[in-house]
């Protein structure tokens, strides 16, 4: 196992540190500033890196033995080998970080959902802690727009005025017709309902105007 001590991690040649999503510092000792590189260890966390795809927030890396009996830890932590690491879940999902720490060669393991961290070192095999709890589903199904019911749309209730219209128009229009040629007692009507024509003319124009105006508008707003 090649390992290599520091009185503190400014010594560290920059020659001699080849993980580079990590810094001496984060490894370091967070009480002296020493440092024990465990290059085994080292890879692993590199590649348990590489393998999750995002930051790992190392809490808790190599500690000096005075260091250690400060925080409480335990006489024969594995943290003053500088075979373990303590890690935030702040931005991981705890399953799925552990699944890639077995995969990539770390053995102990142990859970710490209070604090919001997961232990993990090169073993021996063994797990303590409570589990994280479950967290919600990260993403939420997309719902597509509710499209706009038939019966209310402005495109139909504008098709629909302007047919009702057109129709009335021409209907007017055959009334005068036949009104003028067989109904001569009541031509005084007449004009009457030559306006009444223009009206339904008007009204026809109007729900043309909104069927056009509603079929953009729902063009632009992916509706259709």
């Amino acid at each position: 196992m090649t390992t290599t001590f520091y009185d503190h991690w400014r010594d560290v040649p920059e020659s001699a540190w080849r993980w580079p999503d990590f810094s001496p510092a984060e490894i370091a000792c967070r009480g002296t500033g020493k440092l024990l590189v465990n290059e085994p260890a080292l890879d692993k966390l590199q590649a348990l890196r590489d393998r999750l795809g995002k930051p790992l927030i190392v809490r808790s890396a190599y500690r000096s033995p005075a260091h250690n009996r400060a925080v409480g830890g335990a006489p024969r932590s594995k943290h003053m080998l500088g075979t373990a690491f303590d890690i935030a879940m702040s931005n991981h999902d705890p399953a799925t970080f552990a699944a890639a720490a077995r995969d990539v060669g770390f053995l102990g393991f142990g859970i710490y959902p209070r604090s919001g961290f997961m232990h993990i070192d090169l073993g021996p095999a063994r797990s303590w802690g409570e589990p994280f709890p479950a967290r919600p589903t990260p993403f939420v199904p997309e719902v597509p727009p509710a499209r706009e019911v038939l019966a209310e749309s402005r495109t139909l209730k504008g098709s629909g005025a302007a047919g009702v219209a057109t129709i009335g128009a021409a209907g007017v229009e055959v009334a005068q017709d036949v009104l003028t040629e067989t109904q001569s007692a009541i031509l005084p009507l007449v004009p009457y309902l030559d306006t009444l024509r223009w009206v339904f003319i008007a009204v026809a124009l109007i729900g043309i105007a909104v069927a056009i105006h509603a079929r953009i508008d729902d063009w632009k707003r992916g509706q259709r």
